[in-house]
């Protein structure tokens, strides 16, 4: 059985290990700006031993949908960043269920290793591009998580710009494939409370700078509005990361790790 990664849409992926299941933000409910409806179910996650929702927003931290799990399988956890458990709760997730996860604290499921990074995001545009420290400085509000797997290491950056030190703390963690957000950002989605991301270039200069080998864009093909363009990325991708690859994945085409780290 080989590790496979299997991409959702947005920023949702499922992994699948020899000795567990993961999954990576997934978005599952209804919302008026989906372009598609999701292509999974709370039956399909069923058997998943971590879900690793990176920040607050629904489409990272979908509640309703992770209420429906939880009471669906008793073994399922919730990583969540240490100060998002309290939003968690009064969601409705039972605290039991929830691992509040901070930067250089690992957390073990099966044959995965997931090592929490911070990432650089807001909740709104008024709060946003910061790490959301709170008074005492010692938690962070938004991560990303490196995944240490017996076929390689990813890096699900969940949504970010890039922070000073970023791309070595990545490089540091050995990480061979980045699923990197492209939808960047504008005033005119500023305006709309819209929280912007990487654009293509910048992703891909991160992805270059950290040494990681493929990239895997996301979170440019859901939110009507808050689109990300591939195009750019491929016309970017020889100048900016000349000595890495572009892989862009097919939702709901299990691919495996392999493949994108070329072992």
């Amino acid at each position: 059985m080989t590790v496979a990664l299997t991409w959702i849409g947005q920023a949702g992926f499922l992994l699948r290990t020899p000795a567990t299941r993961l999954a990576l933000d997934p978005f599952l409910s209804d919302h008026p700006d989906r372009r598609f409806p999701a292509p999974v179910g709370v039956e399909d996650l069923a058997g998943t031993e971590l879900v690793l929702a990176s920040h607050q927003h629904l489409d990272h931290l979908d509640a309703p949908a992770l209420v429906a799990l939880l009471e669906r399988d008793d073994r399922a956890r919730v990583v969540v960043p240490a100060p998002v458990v309290p939003d968690a709760v009064e969601a409705g997730l039972p605290r039991e269920r929830l691992v509040g996860a901070r930067p250089g604290e690992p957390v073990a499921a099966g044959d995965v290793t997931v090592h929490p990074v911070p990432a650089l995001h807001g909740v709104h545009v008024t709060d946003a591009y910061t790490h959301g420290l709170p008074g005492d400085g010692d938690q962070v509000r938004y991560l990303g998580y490196v995944l240490e797997t017996p076929a390689g290491r990813l890096y699900h950056a969940g949504d970010t710009l890039r922070w000073p030190g970023q791309a070595e703390q990545v490089a540091d963690l050995g990480v061979e494939v980045a699923l990197l957000p492209i939808n960047g950002r504008d005033p005119d989605r500023e305006a709309r409370d819209i929280v912007g991301n990487l654009d293509p270039g910048e992703a891909l200069t991160l992805a270059r700078d950290a040494a990681v080998a493929t990239v895997v864009p996301m979170h440019y093909d859901l939110m009507e509005g808050n689109l990300g363009d591939l195009d750019a990325l491929a016309r970017l991708a020889p100048t900016l990361h000349p000595g890495g690859r572009v892989a862009v994945l097919e939702r709901m085409a299990e691919t495996p790790l392999a493949a994108l780290t070329g072992r």
